[in-house]
């Protein structure tokens, strides 16, 4: 099992991947943050950029060397659909 540790600060960055994280997210993270952490992890964790993200900024966020990004937008920006299912009793 892969795990996956969430930071939002460079000092997180180092606790997770001196704890062995397999995958470190770099949490709403400027590309300038995002580079200090990749050389902090120092290949011992993969990392994946979130927050953010958008057509005009994924090509600068990939240039930093993140292995992954990941898209918040996809999710949490799309619409809702109510959809129920109601149940009456048949006596």
């Amino acid at each position: 099992m892969k795990i996956e540790v969430e930071a939002d600060t460079l000092e997180q960055v180092q606790a997770a991947a001196e704890a062995g994280a397999d995958i470190v997210l770099l949490d709403n993270m400027s590309c300038f943050q995002i580079r200090e952490a990749i050389e902090l992890i120092d290949g011992r964790s993969e990392t994946e950029a979130s927050g953010g993200v958008t057509l005009e900024t994924v090509r600068e966020i990939a240039e930093t060397g993140v292995n992954f990004i990941s898209v918040g937008a996809l999710t949490h920006s799309a619409p809702s659909v109510d959809i129920a299912l109601d149940f009456d009793q048949i006596a």
